[in-house]
């Protein structure tokens, strides 16, 4: 048995130690904030998608960044064993729509507690308030680190586990790529994934706050290829739109974001363009003395009909009486596809994950162990691993630090 330093204090390194502790390893762990799991805190607004309910091959294709580096750690820790994990340690756990799994309470907090549990009954010893400058590293192996205000704490081995680039306010600010970089390691370039998306029109301003279910969007390239689609709610912002199925998108985006992509909202899927003009039609029947500004309400959100009355170019004031077939034609095209510009993302500050991280042809996926440097070894998002929304990518931080933590001075 040997002294391990973890560093970082999320979900990945508190998964690690814990691991790590109840093989019987004397566990330091480092954190840089004055508490554990900040950014764990802020996940699913506040309710903590901890995992997906599903299968090792339906977690593997929800990854599209290097999904089959992760198939050895999604069998040391999958979604079934994670779940029974946290109940074990007295977190009550629920399954809602997609299979996302969440505490029952609703709260994030309480699975910051159920791992703080996990630490304290493997004696891991908690150090706050203590960033790691950098790693030592001496023939060739990870013999401990220094921290910022000098102290240098030696150790037999080290777990690297900082997380990324998205949220930084929480404390996700680079440093593991920086210690990657320092023991020889390649970093890919780096992006904001599972992110909102910027849009050129003005009107977008208007709707914030304005969230849509049960509308469908597809994504062309400037070629008018299709290069995305999905079903389920959005979210307009101040800076255009967010919410599951634009963060979804923001993953096929991201590497060419250059490229001049139009977003398309159907408004009305369930509908086909013919269903949806006799559903026109009916209201427009129903209101007929109206005007046209004010016979939409049982077909659109309130805030929505200015937008869509503005778009469509018919006078708000023209009574739906004499609202003329061609300018139907035009309405019903808006409505299944409201076309938006994406002009770039949101960036880090509103990303859920970074995509991109350290080449994972340069660890070793059974251990996570670098093939560089001895008894160094890297879990969650500082690794090139990531996955779309759902409770993936916590899944991806709690597998490859449980196998870091089971994988450290194993031989």
């Amino acid at each position: 048995m040997g002294k391990i330093i973890v560093v970082g204090g999320g979900a990945a390194g508190m998964i690690a130690a814990g691991r790590a502790g109840s093989r019987g390893h004397e566990v330091h762990l480092f954190e840089k904030n004055n508490r554990l799991g900040k950014k764990l805190l802020i996940t699913g607004k506040g309710r903590c998608n901890l995992t997906n309910d599903c299968d090792v091959e339906t977690l593997l294709e929800n990854i599209p960044g290097n999904p089959y580096f992760m198939y050895s750690a999604f069998y040391h820790l999958d979604s079934k064993e994670t779940q029974a994990l946290f109940h074990r340690l007295g977190l009550e756990t629920k399954v809602e729509r997609g299979r996302r799994v969440f505490p029952v309470s609703d709260k994030a907090l309480d699975v910051v507690f159920a791992l703080e549990e996990y630490l304290r009954e493997n004696k891991v010893k908690q150090h706050l308030d203590s960033p790691v400058e950098e790693l030592l590293i001496r023939d060739g192996r990870a013999v401990g680190v220094r921290l910022k205000k000098g102290t240098v704490v030696e150790a037999d081995a080290v777990i690297v586990a900082t997380g990324g680039l998205s949220y930084p306010a929480t404390g996700s600010t680079g440093d593991g790529y920086r210690f990657a970089k320092n023991a020889g390691h390649q970093v890919t370039k780096l992006y904001p994934s599972l992110v909102g998306l910027k849009a050129g029109e003005e009107w977008c301003k208007s709707l914030m706050g304005l969230s849509l279910r049960n509308i469908s969007i597809h994504i062309k390239n400037k070629k008018g290829k299709t290069v995305f689609e999905e079903f389920g709610e959005m979210l307009f912002t101040h800076y255009g739109v967010s919410g599951p199925v634009i963060l979804s998108a923001s993953r096929h985006l991201i590497l060419s974001m250059d490229e001049g992509y139009k977003l398309f909202i159907d408004l009305k899927p369930a509908m086909d363009e013919k269903k949806l003009d006799l559903r026109l039609l009916r209201d427009f029947e129903k209101y007929t003395n109206r005007d046209f500004c004010n016979a939409l309400e049982d077909l659109l959100p309130k805030k929505l009909i200015p937008v869509i009355v503005a778009l469509s170019g018919i006078a708000a004031d023209k009574k739906v009486n004499n609202v003329t077939k061609e300018e139907r034609k035009r309405l019903l095209s808006l409505l299944k596809g409201l076309p938006l510009t994406i002009t770039g993302t949101a960036g880090f500050n509103e990303a859920v994950i970074t995509c991109g991280g350290i080449y994972v042809d340069e660890i070793d996926p059974s251990t996570m162990e670098s093939k560089f440097v001895k008894n160094l070894h890297f879990a969650g998002e500082v690794l090139d691993v990531d996955a779309y929304t759902g409770g993936y990518n916590l899944q991806i931080a709690f597998s490859s630090g449980f196998t870091a933590g089971e994988g450290v001075l194993s031989q």
